[in-house]
């Protein structure tokens, strides 16, 4: 008898410091027509208002998480602020890809590397970067959603992250949003192609 083949699919991982556009660019992606399947994150952080648990997230207790990290359940993981892990469920990926989908990853960087390490060339991994420091800190204010303080953590991590920018297969520069789309949706499409 022969053995049932795996699934075939494509990943695209999109990965970004906070702020740079990267949900946005991943929420284009995904009304775009490219057969892509989301993989909802797994974390441990408290439910926002307007948030759905399943759609947003798993929101699952630091507890849970971390049980989840010892039985192997975790594609990559990550704890992205103190107390609050991130992290791919590998049974996420199994479930798009068994329904014959590509999928797309809206992960912090490391997440994103890790992914990219596991997959290889069936994967592509973009790097969302804004203009400038300066500008990401002009986005994140004007969302008024963070305090001082988170804002500052963020500028800190973002500096961290865009060190990471060049181990990336893309790096997409957010300086105009549907500049950005049309450069994305043309550089998914020609890797879903190959």
């Amino acid at each position: 008898m022969e053995k049932a083949k795996a699934p075939e699919g494509k990943l695209i991982i999109v990965s970004a410091p906070s702020g740079a556009g990267k949900t946005t660019i991943v929420k284009y992606l995904l009304t775009s027509g490219l057969n892509l399947g989301f993989s909802v994150s797994a974390t441990s952080r408290q439910i926002r208002p307007g948030e759905v648990d399943g759609k947003d997230y798993f929101f699952i207790t630091p507890e849970a998480f971390r049980i989840k990290i010892e039985e192997g359940d975790l594609l990559e993981w990550q704890e992205v602020y103190k107390g609050n892990f991130y992290g791919t469920l590998k049974s996420q990926v199994k479930f798009l890809l068994d329904q014959g989908k590509n999928i797309i990853f809206d992960v912090d960087v490391v997440g994103g590397l890790n992914i990219k390490k596991h997959f290889g060339d069936r994967a592509l991994s973009v790097f969302v970067s804004p203009p400038s420091p300066e500008e990401l800190e002009n986005r994140l204010r004007s969302r008024n959603t963070d305090s001082e303080e988170t804002i500052n953590k963020r500028m800190e991590k973002a500096r961290w992250e865009l060190g990471f920018a060049h181990r990336f297969d893309y790096i997409l520069v957010n300086n105009d949003l549907e500049t950005a789309k049309k450069e994305v949706f043309k550089v998914v499409s020609e890797f879903l192609k190959l």
